[in-house]
């Protein structure tokens, strides 16, 4: 089927009190992997790719075309997005490839710079069909806008989100990227105030760190698009590690890359249930 809109995914999600699982893609197996999970759990699902996986691939064209296909066969909705783009001209070049959503961030620079550059890029998708979602906050640490000691400010926040025009706002409650132990402690009364405050749909970032029982608490509470990342990838690495473990002498990557493909449907279809996305 094509994309569906991701403003239509996340108003129907916040009306029904789900989440959306937002969950990135790296390789060919991964978009893949989330997809039959997604299938699998009767679930809508978001596959991200990030800045970072467009330079590890050199450019976003052959990622994305790849990805966009996957979405296109798939049996449920699907909304191919770039996640964490710092390059407005990165963003451009999404919406003429093809993807349905984006992530700005200009969280780095001062509020008035922030709203400036989001809102430039907010008009120019928006001629073009696309959603766009932000944040805002200042540089704290090496994780910035969400290291863990960072909070969104719910009035700051509502005044961006009416500033900017943006589909969807990420916010600070409590959790760090690439955390590797699921240990995060997320503010939910903090997110229960941004949702009272702002006029369009909240995402969680950095949710690889949030323990089960706690991601549907986030979600009770008012965040609508969850993004997963750090957590799928070492349950496909693990799986590709088991299973060279188990036969040393294998060469052949697909019988290797399958297990770690197989691993994280599996894991898609869990989070996709703790996150209430069917």
């Amino acid at each position: 089927m094509t994309q569906t809109p991701m403003t239509t995914l996340l108003a129907e999600s916040a009306a029904r009190a789900g989440g959306v699982g937002a969950f990135n893609v790296i390789l060919l197996e991964h978009a893949e992997g989330l997809v039959a999970g997604a299938e699998r759990a009767g679930a809508p699902v978001v596959l991200q790719i990030s800045e970072n996986c467009v330079r590890y691939h050199g450019a976003l064209a052959p990622i994305a075309a790849a990805t966009l296909a996957v979405a296109e066969a798939a049996a449920v909705p699907v909304v191919v997005h770039l996640d964490h783009a710092e390059d407005p001209e990165l963003v451009y070049e999404a919406v003429r490839l093809g993807v349905g959503s984006v992530m700005f961030d200009a969280s780095k620079l001062p509020y008035d710079d922030n709203v400036a550059a989001t809102r430039a890029v907010v008009e120019h998708c928006h001629a073009r069909g696309v959603a766009v979602e932000a944040e805002l906050g200042e540089v704290g640490g090496k994780d910035g806008v969400h290291a863990p000691g960072a909070r969104t400010d719910p009035a700051e926040a509502a005044a961006f989100a009416a500033a900017t025009g943006v589909d969807a706002l990420a916010v600070a409650v409590g959790t760090s990227h690439a955390m590797r132990t699921r240990d995060a402690v997320v503010d939910h009364e903090l997110i229960a105030k941004l949702r009272a405050a702002v006029p369009v749909p909240l995402v969680l970032h950095g949710s690889s760190g949030v323990p089960d029982a706690e991601l549907t608490r986030a979600v009770e509470a008012g965040m609508t698009k969850v993004n997963i990342s750090t957590h799928l990838n070492a349950v496909f690495t693990g799986a590709v590690r088991d299973r060279l473990s188990d036969d040393p002498e294998l060469v052949d990557p697909r019988r290797y890359v399958a297990a770690g493909r197989a691993a994280l449907a599996a894991e898609t279809a869990r989070l996709l249930g703790v996150l209430r996305a069917g």
